[in-house]
């Protein structure tokens, strides 16, 4: 999603994580430009993240989620809240050799000497330490996608530090 004005976007609010979750999948498959973020203080409900929309996309976005069964406790203008969604990511370098990047309650750091991933933490699901075995060791660029090795919330918490540290190593960071 292109930086744009806060009046340009629109947030869609829902109960439940896994509904987010499932509200961006459905969105990005009927090819609509979404981000996941954590909502503005005022609108924190039981789920700590938000789906951002082109607002001018807000009837195509709605028929999708309606087809897939699904219906947001709020649809709003970002400008409506007057606030900007926050980031979910929090980003910390340790002597400039080491870069964790947090979602949720997930974080992954990488040795930025060699790109390796030497540590992931956080969560309390069952699969959190299966998949850490799996990732630790293997270089950022050759590594799967942690969704393509479970399905729990904290898995797609990590899905979404793994994309983040991606960006950000292209990035030069």
């Amino acid at each position: 999603m292109h930086r744009r004005a806060c009046n340009d976007r629109g947030l869609l609010v829902f109960d439940h994580t896994g509904e987010v979750i499932r509200a961006e999948r459905l969105l990005r498959a009927a090819g609509l430009d979404v981000e996941v973020k954590g909502p503005p203080p005022q609108m924190r409900t039981g789920c700590d993240m938000v789906v951002v929309f082109e607002l001018v996309r807000q009837v195509r976005a709605l028929e999708v989620l309606e087809q897939g069964g699904l219906v947001p406790s709020q649809v709003v203008s970002a400008n409506d809240v007057l606030l900007e969604p926050v980031s979910l990511f929090q980003t910390r370098r340790v002597d400039d050799r080491w870069i964790m990047v947090r979602a949720a309650n997930m974080k992954i750091t990488l040795d930025t000497a060699d790109d390796r991933i030497v540590n992931i933490s956080g969560g309390g699901c069952p699969d959190v330490p299966w998949i850490a075995s799996k990732l630790c060791g293997l270089r950022l660029a050759e590594a799967p996608e942690p969704l393509s090795l479970g399905q729990t919330l904290c898995c797609y918490s990590l899905q979404k530090a793994f994309e983040e540290l991606r960006r950000q190593r292209a990035c030069g960071a």
